[in-house]
């Protein structure tokens, strides 16, 4: 079992930093082939409590020339993981158990990009929804604090509930 703590802490404004300069970063290293790139997870959501390791969504034309990127990402301090439990994904972390990165690569028209996207921006447009995600991952964190799986599976339908609004806000929106 990965016996690192989890640990929620406050918002911090210094995650879009971390996240800039880390997307300056793979912009540089991935010029080749990038169509766009995101800040996801809690750390891109305003005034929640997250686990303090940035999550940033790569989008790319072709998955499969992403393999050929895993020295410049290990050069990056990244750990290549493959598609990691989610099917054309290419997933890294960057931090081994002090994570301070998790970059999350796919496809462009895979609808994770969308999920992921339409998650983040709802809750940001619905600040009572958000504080309520931020309580779950703060008891969750407080009673799994050596046991991300549980801690993971705790949010699953809390994630699944907000998946399900966020699709009708957003086709409500576009």
């Amino acid at each position: 079992m990965d016996k690192r703590k989890i640990s929620v802490k406050p918002y911090n404004e210094n995650w879009k930093v971390k996240y800039n300069k880390e997307k300056y970063k793979l912009e540089k290293k991935l010029n080749d082939i990038i169509v766009k790139i995101y800040h996801i997870g809690s750390t891109a959501i305003p005034n929640i409590k997250a686990k303090p390791i940035i999550d940033i969504l790569v989008v790319v034309e072709d998955i499969n020339k992403v393999d050929r990127y895993n020295d410049s990402m290990q050069a990056l301090g990244y750990e290549p993981k493959g598609e990691f439990g989610i099917e054309n994904r290419r997933f890294f972390q960057k931090g081994g158990n002090n994570r301070t990165h998790h970059v999350h690569i796919f496809q462009k028209g895979d609808k994770e990009i969308k999920r992921h996207l339409n998650f983040r921006d709802y809750m940001r447009a619905h600040p009572k929804e958000a504080r309520k995600y931020s309580q779950l991952k703060e008891t969750l964190a407080d009673k799994y604090y050596h046991d991300i799986n549980k801690y993971i599976e705790g949010k699953n339908d809390f994630i699944a509930e907000i998946d399900n609004k966020a699709v009708k806000w957003s086709n409500k929106n576009q």
